[in-house]
């Protein structure tokens, strides 16, 4: 009994973070969208996981992963970027595997050592590290950059592959680069709370022997709280083979998406957001 509970304690000491698949954002993590409204169903796959990304048992960010392509749909966060080094652990979502598994952002090597998984088993839920290995002109595209988080803990919980898509490296490198580096700040130039909603459109093309989709469209959007009277608003999209990027309004960038997905018009933030 002692052997278990100190094999128990080991294990936790382990664990590097917190993550859950949730039933739905409004009850769990709605701090990170503006009112507390996600994206409607428009952009939701045929089988979506909830996923409240939480590190250090806290809740960083939200995304809406895709289990069939094995890429996120979006992520949504508060725009609050810091100093600090870029992370270099990577972790995935045991919940993705059911929900007896642990509610944490594990490293690969923690759920085959110490919580019985194989790493088929792994693989058959989500992406895992093997599929982004020997790419050839694509880059591990973060949707919640770390960049645009204030510390290290909350930079570290988008080192998730749960938050991460095949994104062209030209673009990733260059003009999508220079909107999360450059643009934001002088878009958010007198905001109070930034709301940022980014996401991925599916492509028809696959990487690791077709498990991960790769992307066609790559988009982002925000909603800024100037003072309790007055928004602003914007969004972007780039098409993910060619390096640029396309400044929209929030309006704009709903009808492409409402295009795109050939759905339900998309709405990806409360109407009190500016489409304009």
């Amino acid at each position: 009994m002692l052997l278990l509970l100190l094999l128990q304690v080991s294990v936790s000491c382990l664990w590097l973070g917190r993550s859950e698949v949730v039933t739905s954002f409004e009850s769990s993590c709605p701090q990170f969208f503006f009112r507390e409204t996600p994206p409607n169903e428009a952009l939701e796959p045929e089988s979506p996981a909830w996923i409240c990304q939480r590190y250090k048992n806290q809740y960083y960010f939200a995304t809406l992963y895709d289990r069939n392509r094995r890429i996120p749909v979006y992520s949504a966060y508060l725009y609050q970027p810091g100093p600090g080094t870029r992370p270099k652990t990577w972790l995935v979502e045991p919940q993705l595997m059911g929900p007896t598994y642990p509610k944490t952002m594990e490293r690969e090597w923690t759920l085959l050592n110490y919580f019985n998984v194989s790493l088929e088993q792994l693989s058959e839920s989500q992406a895992i590290l093997k599929d982004y290995k020997n790419l050839t002109g694509l880059n591990r595209g973060h949707l919640n950059p770390s960049g645009h988080q204030p510390d290290s803990s909350s930079r570290t919980a988008t080192f998730t592959l749960t938050n991460i898509v095949p994104q062209d490296e030209k673009l990733n490198g260059g003009a999508w680069n220079n909107y999360e580096q450059q643009t934001m700040i002088r878009r958010t130039q007198g905001c109070n709370t930034t709301y940022v909603v980014v996401g991925a459109v599916p492509g028809n093309n696959y990487i690791a022997k077709g498990r991960v989709n790769k992307p066609s469209y790559i988009w982002s959007s925000a909603c800024c709280e100037v003072d309790t009277n007055h928004r602003k608003a914007w969004g972007v999209i780039a098409e993910n083979d060619k390096n640029e990027v396309q400044l929209l309004t929030l309006g704009e960038l709903e009808d492409v998406l409402t295009q795109l997905y050939g759905r339900d018009q998309v709405s990806l933030f409360d109407s009190d957001c500016p489409r304009e």
